[in-house]
């Protein structure tokens, strides 16, 4: 009896020990906006987006740019993801980036401030903060002052723990898609599931290094036509390996996000920025996190080999 129990309790243990470990996966998105992208129009890419996130069962956090949807046509689009009760989040008004020193931390204030005009007053509204391009500050001043600006305020940082390029290879795709509009996009497809499932893979290896654990993680990606092609897709292939889909709100729950690593420039993923705070891992990291200067000739040899 007190084998079968040990038994028992140790397959509870493994059990919970497993479920508590799997890896979790939210979606964020960012500069959601009203332009037409490759052959679809906005509202079509919009459709797509929600259409995929609805079969998967999971609520996004929708990182809004107030320049990109401020305009009768971005208040429609916001309306869309807040019925359909996605998190509607600030990301600036301009999209500056706060490292240059022609932005001073009142003009950085003052442009988030009339984003949250923008956002306030919709029902998922939610007090998280995203940084454009990552970039935090590149000195003390301008670092603590905003993070005391958001504290203030009464908003929390809308941290990335998994960064990737999307954008890169969405613009890549249009490019294309300007000189030959019926061209098969399949090997854009391909390398954009494995870009970001292997930068997933090493963001949560990493992550894993720090913590002891799998945290629950928030992808970076963008309102853009790649992502309307093949959300789907990539979010499948994810779970056929084993991690779990969840919504954005449970994600921002794990307690890394509460974490301000001291680092200077500040920014970049947040797990990059933990890693970079302790000394350890510089052999690991690359800076930035993520560009096209990484992407570039891996794609370019997969798009020589695929239209040869």
């Amino acid at each position: 009896m007190i084998k079968l129990t040990a038994l028992l309790l140790c397959i509870i243990f493994v059990t919970s020990y497993s479920q508590e470990t799997k890896p979790q996966l939210s979606i964020t998105i960012d500069d959601p906006n009203t332009e037409s992208s490759g052959n679809m129009t906005w509202l079509e890419k919009d459709d797509a987006l929600l259409e995929t996130l609805d079969k998967q069962g999971i609520k996004a956090a929708l990182f809004v740019c107030g320049k990109r949807i401020d305009n009768a046509e971005g208040k429609v689009l916001l309306a869309r993801w807040n019925e359909k009760g996605h998190m509607i989040c600030n990301h600036s008004y301009s999209h500056g980036y706060y490292h240059s020193k022609k932005i001073t931390p009142e003009i950085f204030e003052n442009d988030f401030l009339r984003c949250d005009s923008i956002i306030n007053n919709y029902s998922g509204y939610t007090k998280l903060f995203r940084y454009p391009y990552l970039k935090e500050g590149d000195t003390p001043e301008k670092r603590d002052g905003f993070r005391q600006f958001l504290h203030d305020n009464g908003y929390s940082q809308g941290y990335v723990t998994i960064d990737a390029s999307d954008w890169y290879i969405d613009s890549r795709a249009l490019d294309t898609l300007k000189i030959s509009p019926a061209l098969d996009l399949t090997p854009y497809k391909e390398y954009y599931i494995t870009h970001i499932y292997n930068r997933a893979m090493f963001y949560d290896s990493l992550a894993v290094k720090l913590t002891g654990r799998h945290i629950k993680h928030t992808l970076l990606l963008h309102h853009n036509f790649i992502n309307s092609q093949f959300l789907g897709e990539l979010l499948t292939h994810f779970k056929k390996n084993g991690w779990e889909l969840i919504n954005a709100s449970d994600a921002f729950k794990d307690e890394v996000f509460s974490q301000q690593p001291d680092i200077l420039p500040a920014g970049e993923s947040i797990i990059w920025a933990l890693a970079k705070e302790t000394g350890k891992y510089d052999s690991l990291l690359r800076y930035p996190g993520e560009d096209s200067e990484y992407e570039e000739i891996p794609l370019n040899n997969l798009l020589k080999t695929y239209y040869k």
